[in-house]
C-alpha cells in the first residue's frame, strides 16, 4: 500500500495547478537534472496498521522543497500551496482510503548557494478498500 499511496500522492501533488506553475519537478525522489524548485518525497516508512477486518497501513512520510530563492516570502507561499493541496487528497483512492492525514512537524534551513530547503513530514492512515 506504501507504494501505491507514495506514488498517488505524487500524482496528486503534480496536478495541482499553482504548483505546477511554481516548481520545475514533483518526483518520488530528488531530481537529478531539474533546477530548483522542486519537491520530492524524501523519505517514507510505513507500519501495520487497521481496524476489525480492514487491514491498512501508518504511513510516515517527508515531503523536501528544494529552492533557490531570496525572498523566503515566496517559499513560504509554495509551502503553504503544498500543505493545502496534501490535506485536501482525496480519501477514496483505488484500492484504500485514507482515513487520517496529520502534519506532524516541519523544518527549514538555508544552504550554499542561495538554496533554501523545507522538509514537512505527515502521518497518514490508510485502509484497503
Amino acid at each position: 500500500m506504501e507504494m501505491l499511496f507514495r506514488r498517488d500522492l505524487v500524482a496528486w501533488l503534480a496536478a495541482d495547478p499553482d504548483l505546477s506553475i511554481g516548481l520545475n519537478s514533483v518526483g518520488e525522489e530528488a531530481p537529478v537534472n531539474a533546477s530548483p524548485p522542486h519537491l520530492a518525497i524524501a523519505a517514507s516508512a510505513s507500519a501495520d496498521w487497521g481496524a476489525k477486518g480492514a487491514p491498512g497501513r501508518e504511513i510516515r512520510l517527508a515531503l523536501q522543497l528544494t529552492a533557490r530563492e531570496d525572498d523566503a516570502g515566496a517559499v513560504a507561499m509554495l509551502v503553504n500551496t503544498i500543505e493545502r493541496r496534501v490535506a485536501t487528497m482525496p480519501a477514496a483512492q483505488n484500492g484504500y482510503r485514507v482515513v487520517v492525514t496529520q502534519f506532524l512537524r516541519s523544518r527549514a534551513e538555508r544552504r550554499a548557494g542561495n538554496v533554501r530547503a523545507f522538509l514537512t513530514e505527515y502521518r497518514f492512515l490508510i485502509l484497503a478498500t
